[in-house]
């Protein structure tokens, strides 16, 4: 059984604090030996991906002090411990099994009889039958017409992650004559947004998806009124146009509100909940159950890469070191994501939930304070936009931010044209290249408005093109690279208690059970 520290504890982590500022990229990058080291500082990953690491502040002796960390920290035992169903949610006392429900990894994991892989891929079964009888036009609307929209009721993980799955897969199911229907989201409980959604839809050919696994979430519970309100305004029958994905014991389980619903447990948290029936039942209704499939096999691909001891073969695990050198040696708060792909728009978003509500603590997983920096800030916006946006601060601002870009060889859709000697396609692809470059290498210039110092470190993920396959990947990398840190750091990356008391203080104000400030500021907002 593998024994949990904190950072500061291991032995590695205090030989690896010897190596600051060890490698100067710009040098490293520079002349043959630059190109040498940019085929080399590369590992594959899942469905024709590949990370490359040139642009990162490492070299032999960092990597190799990165693997002793691995090794002490015994990040592979904890991974084999999390997916064969070991208690690795320790503030919630429960299992992680969001992998099981991409593929079985290790042992079967049992809970009260059942089976949990036979339970994921039974609900991943019924979402893809109800989806192909909409598709069939064997489950209709009142008048026995098809629904041509689903839209999805849910906030947190119930929203950011599914959005940026359809988002990413929307043109190439386009493309490629999968798709099915078009799909909406309502996830603020601002009411300007249920209501823009509403009126972008026809209602009559909608389905709406409440996805809340306690089936008492504020926020989705009341924009569930919303849209019955507007459902039955409309003379139409809610119950007719709606399923649940929730828990088998919440109150939308057994209701006759819905046509169906979708099983999840407590097993699976919001933030990874994509490949469970929350992201499931909507891609499933809006691409086919195929491509969600096609997703699943290659985050299952990715998840057996991450098995790997060796370090270098281990392109998730090389990723969170990494990580780990430059929050804990380098001292970078901040962590930006670029994909240059337009296509993932909304994945930096996702990922902004997904890393900083895990690994956003400052207690380990035993509740005890630890003497270290932990989750760094995560943001993002797809290049080239951001190029004109924030990277002025990214090159020459005084706090240094590693990057990590993303880019495909090829569009999804094919359609191009050759300005210039070039396609757009190859101009998104140069600026990519140029940007890595510029960052770890900079500029002289006597003019200091002019001078860029350089020595910004960055990585790449590089594939053919943004697939079903390649996306389920790049999104098992960032799970498996975010469960991994928190390993390292010894926390509970998988409860989120830093969203509860604003929740608990919400609660107070809409029941007028205010004082002092809180009072006031409720006065304010005339609430």
């Amino acid at each position: 059984m593998a024994t949990w520290k904190n950072l500061d504890t291991l032995d590695s982590f205090g030989k690896l604090k010897e190596l600051k500022n060890h490698v100067d990229i710009a040098a490293a990058l520079s002349g043959e030996e630059g190109g040498k080291r940019v085929a080399d500082y590369s590992t594959p990953m899942a469905a024709g991906l590949s990370y490359n690491y040139a642009a990162k502040e490492v070299d032999e002796t960092v990597l190799s002090a990165l693997a002793k960390l691995a090794d002490e920290a015994q990040l592979i035992d904890k991974f084999q411990e999390l997916y064969n169903g070991a208690v690795i949610n320790t503030g919630e006392n429960r299992m992680v099994l969001h992998h099981l429900a991409r593929k079985q990894l290790g042992n079967p994991v049992v809970v009260d009889g059942v089976d949990k892989r036979e339970f994921y891929v039974a609900q991943q079964k019924k979402a893809a039958d109800f989806a192909n009888k909409v598709h069939a036009g064997e489950i209709t609307n009142e008048a026995g017409e098809k629904f041509t929209t689903v839209v999805q009721i849910g906030i947190g993980g119930s929203d950011l992650g599914p959005r940026a799955l359809y988002i990413a897969l929307e043109n190439w199911a386009k493309a490629n004559n999968t798709f099915k229907m078009e799909a909406k989201f309502i996830s603020n409980v601002d009411p300007d947004d249920a209501a823009a959604v509403l009126t972008s839809v026809d209602l009559a050919h909608s389905l709406f998806i409440v996805v809340s696994k306690s089936g008492t979430t504020l926020e989705t519970l009341t924009n569930e009124a919303f849209v019955k309100d507007a459902l039955t305004k409309a003379g139409l029958n809610p119950s007719k146009h709606m399923l649940a994905v929730t828990s088998e014991t919440s109150p939308l389980a057994k209701s006759e509100d819905y046509l169906t619903a979708i099983f999840m447990d407590d097993y699976i948290g919001g933030r990874y909940s994509s490949v469970s029936g929350v992201g499931g039942a909507i891609l499933s209704l809006a691409f086919g159950p195929e491509v969600f499939a096609q997703l699943l096999e290659g985050a299952a691909a990715e998840d057996q890469l991450a098995t790997n001891r060796d370090l270098m073969k281990n392109p998730d695990m090389l990723d969170a070191l990494i990580g780990i050198y430059e929050r804990n040696v380098q001292g970078y708060p901040s962590t930006a994501v670029l994909p240059y792909s337009q296509a993932l728009s909304r994945f930096p978003a996702h990922l902004q939930q997904c890393d900083m509500e895990s690994n956003g603590k400052t207690v380990n997983r035993f509740g005890e304070p630890v003497n270290y920096v932990t989750g760094p800030v995560i943001f993002g916006e797809p290049g080239t936009n951001g190029q004109h946006s924030f990277y002025q601060l990214l090159h020459q601002g005084s706090d240094i931010v590693p990057l990590q870009f993303i880019g495909f060889k090829n569009s999804q859709l094919g359609v191009d044209v050759d300005i210039e000697n070039s396609t757009s396609q190859q101009k998104l692809c140069a600026n990519v290249a140029a940007q890595i470059v510029a960052f770890a290498c900079g500029k002289e210039d006597e003019n200091l408005n002019k001078n860029f110092k350089g020595k910004r470190p960055s990585s790449i993920i590089i594939g053919q093109q943004l697939t079903p396959a390649s996306l389920g990947a790049l999104l098992a990398h960032f799970e498996n690279k975010i469960m991994f840190q928190g390993f390292v750091w010894n926390l509970n990356s998988f409860d989120q208690e830093g969203v509860q008391l604003g929740k608990v203080l919400a609660k107070r104000v809409l029941a007028h059970n205010t004082d002092g400030a809180l009072k006031v500021f409720s006065d304010l907002l005339n609430i």
